[in-house]
């Protein structure tokens, strides 16, 4: 008879639930207590002999770190739910005959928890006598060495000898794709990785199957780890059971030199380490930071980075005579761009600025070009200038802010799909959903966003009759204590932009009337990191105004979108592009000037919320690439322009003239205006609105190919390979 695999759920999934009947949590996750039982006194407990007051529902193991002692763990994590599978957290109570789980049993009042008892040692060295009996003496050639919990806690809780002397059990190695490389002899069955997936990432594509000696994780049939925080992974498995296979075998972790920095392939504005060696990037790493991304980055964030070392511009380059790039010497090329600038009077001058650039480059090039009697400055990304615009703040930020999202009960998302657009906002959003039971509404595509979701429709009309209301999740909106409304950057750059900002904007506005004062409800998720410094500098959101009145002279500042081209120009405009890539800008430029990525300088960004952050040196510029807002100051030199900056602080003193929130770092700058701002959207024509309301059809390089650094990643072309080859396989008809 044919006997299946068994499939089972982690091991304690019963120890999970009376847990969460215990504090009275239907989440699932580790948040200690609720309204009531903290409101309740708090318990005395002992720790060693010390004594300590701690609220109820508290774990044996936070109570012990609340004293600073460390209790050996691989299976818990704060921020997953709890398992207990690993028992290497068992403790002695004082009085109690057996030993407990520190990570899933609450503390009772007046226990005394024996943290270093002879019974407590050796329970930790049994535990790890058993978790090494399979493990594979892998460690000089595992890319976990040097960060491996496993080592450590052995080193300092387990034992110099083993009583096993059976040959170790092998575990085939699983396909998951071409980011996260498996050597599942390591794994230890903790099942972090199988909870991560179901409850942050929000896909069942792990799981484990078999018993005892037979147990494996897996993904049941062999297919890819799809989702987009798939590298954490790597980050939260213990041992070196799943590791980055781009990484594989280039570096150990104590010759790398690590810079903290932000991330800018999207606007979330994620934390990052970034490790270097012998000047270059070897991975990035997330860093903890509890109002934006918490400790998880997506997949490009953590793997685009091979593309910073790939088609990158390092020499100054004109055409000559024959429409070729040729290289030539910084003098040569600045007293080019000088006279060519000099020779375009007002308006005959006009600037770009791509997605990536940083806010000491937009005000150097606003100066430069307002010197010149210019002010013919836009962004690629376009956003509705009728109504109120971008005038007032309010109306282009995330102004419930990332983390605010956790504190909504309504969230009505309109024409953006955040799964693919901003990874590290729609996480929060799942996790608000999970934990706070959030409801969530939909306006568009009907898109799978890894939680539950009322699909409303993709009809125009449906704005109008909520924001009239008479559409029935109008009165759900009212009802709300804290509604949220999102609208996406995607759906304003459509012909329609400003009508559905003008409706979003009426109906944020009228679920405002039952809420308490200060809370903010109209929202706006971006999708490039540069668009709201440049916003708040002044420039204008799209190229319409240089279609329409071609100038004489076009700078790029890191525009590879594609969003003005060689047609839309006369032949004999002279485009001068600056940037770090040769990608869509640099393809039909007449002079290139070479600039430093997001790596190589110390340079501000301000994220979706408005949060203004700085990146950090982490490698030099590649040849003569230099900073970009050098390159301006030294265009302007040798136009005869006098810019007031000679030094980077300078240039943030300027900043600080021009928009003081821009050198508020990790400060979020709050904007109001909200009913005015409606009360100007009301002009805008809502008979221009087409249907339906939905954005492009978002393909898999939406989110892996965005930008000309991840456009230039092998490692990124490798996943659209390997998603589009998985798709085409599911949509394959079966034979069976």
């Amino acid at each position: 008879m044919l006997r299946l695999p068994a499939v089972s759920r982690p091991l304690s999934a019963g120890i999970t639930v009376a847990l969460r009947l215990i504090k009275g949590s239907t989440a699932g996750t580790n948040n200690v207590g609720t309204a009531a039982t903290a409101a309740a006194s708090n318990l005395e407990v002992l720790v060693d002999g010390k004594p300590v007051m701690v609220e109820p529902g508290t774990t044996v193991l936070q109570a012990c770190e609340k004293m600073g002692i460390q209790i050996p763990h691989f299976c818990y994590h704060e921020r997953l739910s709890v398992a207990g599978n690993c028992r290497m957290c068992l403790v002695e109570i004082e009085k109690v005959p057996k030993l407990v789980a520190a990570c899933a049993m609450p503390v009772m009042k007046g226990w005394n928890i024996l943290t270093n008892s002879d019974k407590t040692r050796k329970a930790r060295e049994g535990v790890m006598e058993f978790l090494l009996a399979n493990h594979p003496l892998d460690c000089p050639i595992c890319d976990q060495g040097g960060e491996c919990d496993l080592q450590d806690q052995s080193m300092q809780f387990g034992s110099d000898r083993s009583r096993f002397t059976e040959a170790k059990r092998a575990v085939e190695d699983k396909n998951i794709g071409p980011l996260i490389k498996t050597i599942m002899t390591r794994c230890i069955h903790c099942t972090r990785c199988v909870r991560f997936a179901s409850e942050i990432a929000g896909v069942e594509d792990l799981g484990t199957t078999g018993r005892s000696n037979d147990l494996q994780i897996g993904t049941y049939v062999e297919k890819m780890f799809m989702s987009e925080l798939s590298g954490n992974v790597i980050d939260i498995c213990p041992v070196g059971a799943l590791t980055s296979k781009p990484y594989a075998f280039t570096a150990r972790p104590w010759e790398t030199r690590a810079t903290e920095s932000i991330d800018v392939l999207d606007a979330v504005g994620s934390n990052i380490v970034v490790s270097t060696l012998c000047g270059q990037v070897m991975r990035i790493l997330p860093r903890l930071n509890e109002d934006i991304n918490e400790e998880w980055i997506s997949d490009k964030t953590r793997f685009a980075y091979d593309g910073l070392k790939r088609q990158r511009l390092t020499q100054p380059m004109v055409k000559n005579e024959s429409a070729q790039l040729v290289t030539t010497s910084w003098e040569d090329v600045l007293t080019r761009v000088a006279g060519a600038l000099q020779s375009a009077q007002g308006n005959n001058a006009a600037a770009v600025v791509g997605g990536l650039v940083d806010a000491e480059a937009l005000i150097s090039l606003k100066d430069l070009l307002n010197h010149l009697n210019s002010d013919n400055l836009c962004t690629e990304e376009i956003f509705p200038i009728a109504g109120a615009g971008s005038d007032l703040r309010s109306n282009y930020l995330l102004n419930t802010g990332i983390a605010g999202i956790e504190e909504a009960d309504l969230l009505l998302l309109v024409g953006t799909n955040p799964r693919y657009e901003a990874p590290l906002f729609n996480a929060r959003i799942r996790k608000s959903w999970l934990q706070n039971e959030l409801q969530v509404a939909l306006v568009g595509r009907e898109v799978d966003l890894t939680y539950t979701y009322e699909h409303l429709g993709e009809s125009v009309k449906i704005l109008q009759e909520i924001a009239a209301g008479i559409h029935p999740f109008a009165q759900v909106l009212v009802k709300a204590k804290h509604p949220v409304v999102v609208v996406g950057s995607s759906s304003l750059q459509r012909g329609d932009g400003a009508a559905i900002m003008a409706a979003v904007s009426t109906i944020a506005q009228n679920a405002r009337s039952g809420v308490e004062e200060g809370w903010k409800v109209f929202n706006v998720l971006h999708r490039v990191a540069s668009q709201v410094a440049a916003l708040d500098l002044g420039y204008k959101p799209g190229v319409e105004a240089i279609r329409k009145n071609p100038p004489k002279v076009l700078f790029l500042l890191g525009a590879d979108a594609g969003c003005i081209t060689r047609q839309d120009l006369q032949n004999d405009n002279l485009i001068i592009y600056q940037g770090h890539h040769g990608d869509v800008g640099a393809t039909m430029a007449d002079i290139i000037l070479p600039g430093a990525a997001y790596t190589e300088k110390c340079s501000t960004y301000v994220n979706t919320e408005g949060r203004a952050q700085q990146t950090r040196v982490a490698v030099t510029p590649p040849g003569m690439a230099r900073e970009d807002w050098k390159i301006i100051r030294a265009i302007a030199e040798f136009a005869g322009v006098i810019l007031p900056y000679d030094t980077i602080d300078e240039v943030r003193a300027r900043l600080a003239q021009v928009s003081p929130n821009l050198v508020r770092y990790d400060d979020v700058e709050e904007a109001n205006y909200f009913k005015q701002a409606n009360e100007l959207a009301k002009v805008v024509n809502q008979d221009s609105l087409t249907e339906p309301l939905v954005p492009p059809q978002l393909t898999v390089k939406d989110f892996y190919m965005t930008d000309p650094i991840s456009r230039a990643s092998q490692t990124m072309a490798k996943c659209v390979k390997a998603v589009t080859e998985g798709a085409q396989a599911v949509d394959e008809p079966s034979i069976c």
